[in-house]
């Protein structure tokens, strides 16, 4: 008995030590695979306890204050670190690659052109919203969705860049006509708009490309650090749905409108995931092109809706960046089981 008893003492911090080592790798395969809820969960959250400590209530300005640098800090290096491993002389302009182009700046157009001929139309805040869902850029985690997907990453990230460009270009065009800043000249929003966008686009490319160029020691070590700008997407995200729901809480925007912005989102969503895939299909790349047409950068979209327009069209990137990641779960879903009935077969 006294063997036996010694034996135990001596097994069980181990034994305790193993089930903690596999609950953290259960908890960190957990994180990974549900990254999306678990970043929209913690900004929703960190708003709502934030907001009710009130001791802390006298921090609020210097909070939102360092919110407005981290977003668009985020945002630069997320598409820096992403445009760090992409070879410039792999990238190739499609003739599809024109057609999505079109299809985005087409629609943002004439939803503009409804706003300009209807300026008090009751429906304002919901075309708003469908004009940030279609004009916001790829995301920088298509490429990724896209490989496993079997698709062509090397031909979405150039998508992605493309569509940066666009969007750098006419969101500062469009935007100072249908949302005037008060106050404030076209050519005035226009410089400030631009001012605030373009470098937030653009600039990562051109910084990634001086790095690959002279810096290889840095490069690399960007390069080593795996799923680097997932994660901070994953932050960037934690923190537009905070903002977003501090909109949402502080809105007397009725509860039909804020239907509207979720049922236009979703119907962007689906719209562009199918016109995508439909247009890219011919060019024998239609999972590449649905991805590149219907994943967005719903961070992008979430801050440039804060920022340029009424705050509460932000709830559109939040709406889309579910829809869009229930989609791609569909998809990854379908994707492993033929994979697995491939297995089968063979």
């Amino acid at each position: 008995m006294k063997r036996i008893s010694v034996a135990y003492t001596d097994t069980y911090p181990f034994e305790r030590m193993v089930s903690f080592l596999k609950l953290k790798q259960k908890v960190i395969v957990f994180l990974k695979t549900w990254t999306l809820p678990a970043s929209m969960v913690s900004g929703f959250l960190g708003y709502v306890i934030y907001k009710n400590l009130h001791f802390l209530d006298s921090t609020h300005k210097e909070v939102e204050a360092i919110i407005n640098f981290v977003q668009p800090a985020l945002i630069f290096l997320m598409l820096f670190v992403t445009f760090c491993k992409v070879n410039p002389h792999q990238l190739q302009l499609k003739k599809w690659h024109l057609w999505l182009v079109l299809v985005q700046t087409g629609s943002f157009a004439l939803l503009s052109l409804l706003l300009y001929y209807f300026p008090t139309t009751t429906f304002r805040v919901v075309i708003e919203s469908a004009m940030l869902c279609m004009i916001t850029p790829t995301a920088t985690a298509a490429a990724v969705i896209t490989d496993k997907l079997g698709g062509k990453p090397a031909s979405i990230i150039s998508y992605t860049i493309v569509a940066n460009l666009v969007t750098a270009i006419a969101v500062p065009l469009v935007f100072p006509i249908v949302h005037p800043i008060e106050g404030q000249t076209f050519a005035d929003s226009f410089s400030l708009i631009l001012a605030k966008v373009f470098p937030l686009l653009i600039c990562p490319f051109f910084a990634a490309v001086l790095v690959q160029k002279f810096m290889p020691k840095l490069l690399k070590k960007i390069i080593q650090i795996k799923d680097l700008a997932f994660y901070m997407w994953a932050v960037a995200l934690a923190l537009a749905i905070g903002v977003t729901t501090r909109t949402l809480f502080h809105t007397d925007t009725p509860v039909e409108m804020l239907g509207g912005i979720a049922v236009v989102s979703l119907a962007s969503c689906l719209l562009q995931f199918y016109l995508g895939r439909m247009i890219s299909k011919p060019y024998g790349e239609m999972i590449t092109g649905g991805q590149a047409l219907g994943q967005k950068t719903t961070v992008l979209a979430i801050w440039m809706g804060y920022t340029f327009l009424s705050p509460i069209t932000a709830l559109a990137g939040g709406f889309y960046s579910i829809w869009h990641n229930v989609v791609n779960s569909w998809q990854l879903y379908q994707q492993k089981k033929k994979e697995e009935d491939l297995k089968q077969v063979i």
